[in-house]
């Protein structure tokens, strides 16, 4: 699992034993059935002892994920006390004191028996069972780990936490710890995040790293760490197309940068973006725009009617248009998807459009600053243009954002609506540039058949950026 051996910076240490916990439905037994098939794949020899689901319910999970189930060497043990056999049930002596002592039995010497390099106990919860108390269960563990001891035997154990659902003494045990979480959301698909409680003698990424449940198996995401990631690159401007839009930048945005477009809906943000990326792909360089906020063909048609020829990029592969539903989206999966783009396409160009859609895909306000903070920090020292797209509430007069992220982006730009003379119109101004010169002229924008256009500065008028603009006196 790529994923995991990234947390893992490198893998697991062999020989030990490990304890896999998390609620049903977590995907433990999915993890485990790849830990096996990943042993066999390098030539080790490996065992899955099953204590709770049955031998056809794994096989065909192992189907479901198009593994070859025959590959997959199951022993399954069934209690004799889970049996309904009359002859079966214990009458004179306590379950525990004949279950628990045999089944560890069976254990061990199906283990002599086949010496596997790699080993899954499924799960810890059938054991737990049989032990009428804490104290008998957890002796009977010890003695499991010493049976391991020397054997160069690397053991996953699974839990379901059925018991009080954080079993300390258990993981006290184990040389490592791996805890899967859900968590449910109002709306849409299950958050799934794995963590690394502990890991004796090794290193590893602390935190949570959000997974997913897909055919083919568990896909992790480990959290983006930015300083990583640094390399150098050429800090040349990134032409838009349109000569009076860079001239207000200066003479263009920057590679490494960021750029944040903010204003009411409708005003153009959307638009001005894509023409950033149709002008890269132009270039020869790769450009992505991920669309929260609309469909791909909704983008696609308005694109067109501006006069931008965006199918033929689309065609030659420079151009991407990624739709995005946020309701089926795992913030670490869309940010594992934009780093791929990155290192695998080497794309220029990154449109998100918009971050009110990324904040629907995450938990809270805190958690899209940090996931953020980060993910523009990877960017920009990845040498990409990264341009977001920020719709504010209301139209003309006051407006607001759900958050403020301004002190984030390296440049600012703001659009807004203003009325005069019976209409209403837009306006272009850019507030902030970290990087080089920058007009603070307010200009006109419009968007006509041919494309964007930008006006001389409106000097006649105050009061542009509140919606009601007044002529100035020197030209009433």
């Amino acid at each position: 699992m790529t994923g995991l051996n990234e947390i893992l910076l490198g893998g697991l240490p062999p020989g030990q034993m490990y304890l896999l916990e998390g609620d049903p439905g977590t995907g433990k037994s999915t993890i485990a059935m790849q830990f096996i098939l990943a042993g066999i794949a390098r030539g080790e020899k490996a065992l899955y002892i099953t204590l709770s689901e049955p031998r056809s319910e794994l096989e065909a999970s192992a189907r479901s994920h198009g593994w070859d189930a025959a590959l997959l060497p199951i022993a399954e043990f069934v209690p004799e006390e889970a049996s309904l056999a009359p002859d079966q049930q214990y009458t004179v002596f306590h379950p525990s004191e004949v279950e628990l002592a045999s089944t560890i039995q069976k254990l061990t010497n199906i283990i002599d028996r086949e010496r596997p390099d790699r080993l899954v106990i499924d799960s810890l919860s059938e054991l737990r069972l049989l032990a009428d108390n804490v104290m008998r269960y957890r002796r009977q563990l010890l003695a499991l780990r010493q049976f391991f001891v020397g054997r160069n035997t690397t053991v996953l154990l699974l839990d379901d936490r059925t018991s009080d659902g954080n079993d300390l003494q258990l993981q006290s045990i184990a040389h490592g710890v791996f805890r899967l979480d859900k968590i449910q959301r109002s709306y849409g698909v299950t958050r799934r995040q794995i963590e690394i409680v502990k890991l004796r003698g090794s290193a590893y990424r602390e935190g949570f790293h959000d997974y997913t449940i897909k055919q083919g198996g568990v896909m992790i995401y480990p959290r983006l760490i930015a300083a990583e990631h640094d390399k150098p690159f050429p800090k040349d401007p990134v032409p838009s197309g349109v000569a009076e839009l860079d001239a207000m930048f200066g003479g263009g945005l920057r590679r490494g940068s960021s750029t944040l477009i903010i204003g009411p809906s409708g005003v153009g943000k959307s638009t001005i973006a894509l023409q950033y990326a149709i002008a890269a792909a132009r270039r020869e360089n790769c450009a992505i725009v991920y669309a929260f906020d609309e469909v791909r063909r909704t983008s696609i048609e308005r694109a067109e009617a501006l006069g931008m020829d965006v199918h033929r990029e689309l065609e030659r592969g420079m151009l991407s248009i990624q739709q995005v539903d946020p309701a089926e989206l795992s913030p670490g999966e869309f940010i594992a998807q934009i780093r791929r783009d990155v290192e695998e396409r080497d794309t220029r160009v990154i449109v998100i459009d918009s971050l009110n859609g990324f904040l629907n895909a995450m938990p809270g306000e805190r958690d899209l600053i940090l996931h953020l903070h980060e993910l523009l920090a990877f960017l920009n020292q990845q040498g990409v243009l990264t341009i977001l797209v920020l719709t504010q509430h209301g139209l003309v007069g006051s407006t607001h954002a759900d958050l403020d992220v301004s002190y984030l982006a390296d440049a600012v730009v703001l659009l807004r609506y203003f009325e005069t003379e019976g209409e209403i119109r837009q306006v272009i101004s850019v507030l902030k540039q970290r990087t080089g010169h920058h007009e603070r002229a307010l200009r006109e924008l419009r968007f006509t058949s041919k494309g964007i256009h930008i006006s001389k500065q409106l000097s006649n008028f105050r009061g542009i950026l509140s919606g009601l603009p007044n002529l100035a006196k020197d030209h009433e």
